[in-house]
C-alpha cells in the first residue's frame, strides 16, 4: 500500500516524517476554500478536508491523506491571510485572547473515507505594537491560518495551549496514525 499525502505543506510532511512516514507520493489538491455564508469553522475544517481528499486522483493500493487547518476565534474563521494588513488584522484581533485551532483529517482509501477533527484551544498573549511588527517582518505570517504558526517565531506569543501541538502545526498525529491504521495502511509494521 503506498501513502499519498494531498498536502503541499511542508510542515505536513515534517509531522508525518517524526513518525517514521515518508510519503511515496505527494499530490496537492487545488480546491475552493471559500466559507459558505455563516458556515461555521469546526464543519468548514471538516468539509475542507473531505473536499480535499475526494480531489486527490487515486490508483488501487493507495491510501490518500488530507488536512486541513483553521484558526477560529469565536464564529469568525481566519483563514490564510492575503497580505500583512489583513495578517496584522488577525493578530491583533487574536492578541491578548483564547482562540480554537482545528484540523481535520481526512483519509481516503478506495471508495472509503475516515475523517476526523481535533480542536486545541490556544492562548495568545497580549501583542505590544513591536512584537506584531516585528513578526509581521518576518514574513512567517504568509501561507498561515490565523496569520501565525506555532512552530515559528510566533512561538513566543503563545503562553498555553489545551490540546495537540501537533494539531496546530498541521496535523494531528495520534489522530492520524489511528485513521491510516483504520484503512488498512501499516503505520507500524512493514511497509511494502
Amino acid at each position: 500500500m503506498k501513502l499519498v499525502l494531498g498536502s503541499g505543506s511542508p510542515r505536513r510532511l515534517e509531522l508525518l516524517a517524526q513518525i517514521g512516514l515518508k510519503p511515496d507520493a505527494i499530490r496537492a489538491p487545488d480546491i475552493d476554500e471559500t466559507p459558505y455564508k455563516a458556515e461555521q469553522p469546526r464543519p468548514y475544517c471538516a468539509r475542507m478536508a473531505r473536499e480535499k481528499v475526494a480531489a486527490v486522483p487515486i490508483n488501487e493500493g493507495e491510501v490518500v491523506l488530507c488536512a486541513d487547518t483553521t484558526v477560529a476565534l469565536g464564529r469568525r474563521i481566519m483563514g490564510k491571510p492575503a497580505n500583512a494588513g489583513e495578517a496584522a488584522e488577525f493578530l491583533l484581533a487574536l492578541s491578548g485572547r483564547r482562540h480554537r485551532v482545528i484540523t481535520a483529517v481526512a483519509i481516503k482509501e478506495g471508495d472509503n473515507i475516515w475523517e476526523r477533527d481535533v480542536v486545541t484551544n490556544v492562548k495568545m498573549k497580549r501583542l505590544a505594537d513591536i512584537e506584531l511588527n516585528s513578526y509581521l517582518a518576518t514574513n512567517d505570517w504568509q501561507g498561515k491560518a490565523g496569520g501565525y504558526a506555532i512552530q515559528g517565531p510566533a512561538s513566543a506569543f503563545i503562553p498555553w495551549i489545551s490540546g495537540s501541538f501537533s494539531a496546530v502545526v498541521g496535523l494531528p498525529l495520534a489522530e492520524t496514525a489511528a485513521l491510516l491504521l483504520a484503512a488498512g495502511y501499516p503505520v507500524y509494521g512493514e511497509r511494502l
